[in-house]
């Protein structure tokens, strides 16, 4: 029986790290609104961000297992049965190895991790914690049942003075040959072990503590990730939804399908999209297209409704005062590609160098929406991010793009809402001639609207009148025809976006030097010979600190939260 004796989380500085032996590692929630719950099936109240405490503690002379509710303007005490937990999306991250192998739970791979310092500022979630201050007296928690579509543990571990990992310690795992129990000193207050899922779905942990006054057996309902709705969920030991199937944590895009439609339009909402310039009857046209497999699937940007899921709501991180204050939400769309979210990009795949004089150039003119657009490269080690387009500094903001360049940023909305964004695309053709296609995107943020409701392009409105003179006056002298449907157009080749290897290409920039100053080539991009770097799906990390905190050991976490809409 091992004894969970750590203090409350330790502070990122080296100095406080070397003195916290044994220091429980911990995520800060933020709390929104109704303290980060939402009323869901059976009664039970969804927990979904903020510090919570199980607490054993004496009731009537009987000991009882309690959850302390801090995320609203005071504590709300729960019983454990009349919660579903909620692990959001956002937790999926690379796992740090001590703790894996503590728990037994396999080798280094991803899993759903709540309580990690190094990515404490950049989602909303819960923090669980223990606090044993009101048991009377140190108390066995033991994982008395348990049922889940992975594995599921509580670890800790600390660092040295040169921020290397020291071994973890395992507390609670169900994994065969993990603990089972630990000891819960009278002491402790607050304490925040690292807490680990491997797959999403539904869990119900049965959690037994003994003590002082006796002994008390609670089931607890966590979700994991977004594929169930925490507010359909029974809480304690309810039946899970037959129709939860296990899904295998992955950073990878899954197998495309069919996109949904609304109305006239066709709702894109997940997968590899690439803005693009294309060259259709002697012109320029502005083309999106979903890559499906090593091909693309084209489409008319007014005929699209591009959907950033609740799964993108983040923290604005330090160093990002563009996207406003340090710790309030932003939906964010990575540079480097999560399963489940939109990856927009810009690629040239059509256009040679010899087809045209100079470079092709992407003018965002106008944004109408509830907020403010940007998107921008992540910073680089100790350095600040770069943005492109910003439409809360005022537009139009130009980008240059080149021939069979491609490459992925960050796209950010502040507030939930439908946006339309309006881009110009000129350039000028080899033999002199000036070319251009202005085009807008309709996009639906967050979950308060139906993206299958809304109108694409300009909706009701005229098109947003670019508010600088387009330096390219000509227009493509023909189209592809469109489908009535709105589904792909006609393409007059089909150029792959993907590496020989079907890796998603390019992260973090342009192939050359773009109107933000990137250097050709850089940034892991395609050069000017135009092949395509591959750089994989992994997790993109976000400000020099999160860098350094994963070449310290630590992990990358994309940062999201799904809201409810009964809250």
């Amino acid at each position: 029986m091992r004894s969970l004796t750590q203090d409350r989380r330790p502070a990122v500085a080296a100095a406080a790290l070397a003195t916290a032996a044994a220091v429980f590692v911990g995520a800060a929630g933020l709390v929104a609104g109704g303290g980060g719950t939402a009323r869901a099936a059976g009664g039970a109240v969804v927990i979904e961000e903020g510090e919570i405490d199980f607490a054993p503690r004496q009731v009537d002379g009987k000991l009882e297992l309690q959850i302390d509710d801090r995320g609203g303007a005071g504590t709300v005490v729960r019983e454990p049965s009349e919660v579903v937990l909620h692990v959001p999306q956002a937790a999926l991250q690379d796992t740090a190895s001590p703790v894996g192998e503590a728990l037994d739970m396999g080798p280094v791979g991803t899993a759903w991790a709540l309580n990690n310092v190094w990515t404490d500022a950049e989602f909303f979630a819960p923090e669980p914690g223990w606090n044993g201050t009101e048991a009377g007296g140190d108390t066995q928690v033991e994982l008395s049942g348990y049922e889940g579509p992975g594995d599921f543990g509580i670890a800790t571990y600390t660092r040295d003075m040169d921020n290397r990992n020291e071994a973890a310690v395992a507390h609670l795992a169900s994994a065969d040959g993990a603990p089972k129990s630990f000891t819960l000193p009278a002491t402790a207050q607050h304490l925040v072990p690292i807490w680990q899922f491997t797959a999403q779905g539904i869990y119900r942990l049965t959690l037994t503590v003994t003590g002082e006054g006796g002994t008390d057996t609670e089931t607890l309902a966590v979700v994991v990730g977004d594929s169930v709705d925490p507010a359909d969920v029974l809480p304690g030991d309810g039946t899970a939804p037959t129709t939860t199937p296990p899904v295998t944590p992955s950073n990878t895009p899954s197998s495309p399908t069919a996109p949904p439609r609304g109305g006239d339009a066709v709702v894109l909402d997940d997968g590899h999209l690439d803005f693009a310039p294309r060259p259709v009857g002697g012109g320029l046209q502005f083309q999106v297209g979903k890559a499906v497999g090593q091909e693309h699937q084209w489409y008319e940007p007014g005929r699209l409704v591009l959907h950033v899921k609740p799964g993108a709501r983040r923290k604005i991180p330090a160093g990002y005062g563009f996207l406003g204050t340090q710790g309030d939400a932003v939906w964010w769309l990575p540079q480097n590609q999560i399963a489940g979210l939109l990856w927009p990009g810009w690629g040239v795949p059509d256009f040679d160098d010899s087809d045209l004089d100079g470079p092709i150039t992407a003018r965002l003119d106008a944004v109408q929406g509830p907020g403010s657009v940007a998107m921008f490269n992540t910073a680089s080690l100790g350095g600040t991010p770069t943005p492109v387009f910003n439409s809360g500094d005022g537009l139009p903001d130009t980008h240059l793009l080149y021939a069979h360049g491609h490459g992925h940023w960050n796209w950010t909305f502040t507030k939930e809402g439908v946006y339309r964004t309006t881009f110009t695309l000129s350039a000028t053709l080899a033999d002199g001639t000036k070319v251009s296609d202005t085009e807008t995107l309709a996009w639906v943020v967050g979950d308060d609207i139906d993206p299958g409701a809304v109108k694409p392009g300009a909706g009701d409105g005229a098109t947003a009148t670019p508010t600088a003179t387009a330096t390219a006056t000509a227009t493509p002298t023909a189209a592809p025809s469109e489908s009535p449907s709105g589904t792909a157009l006609a393409s007059p080749t089909v150029s792959p976006s993907l590496s020989a290897s079907g890796a998603p290409t390019a992260s973090g920039g342009s192939s050359r030097a773009s109107s933000t100053g990137n250097s050709p080539g850089s940034n892991g991009v395609s050069s000017a010979t135009g092949a395509l770097a591959s750089t994989g799906a992994r997790v993109a990390l976000v400000g020099g600190g999160a860098v350094l905190a994963l070449l310290a050991g630590g992990v990358a976490v994309l940062a999201a939260r799904r809201r409810r809409a009964s809250r």
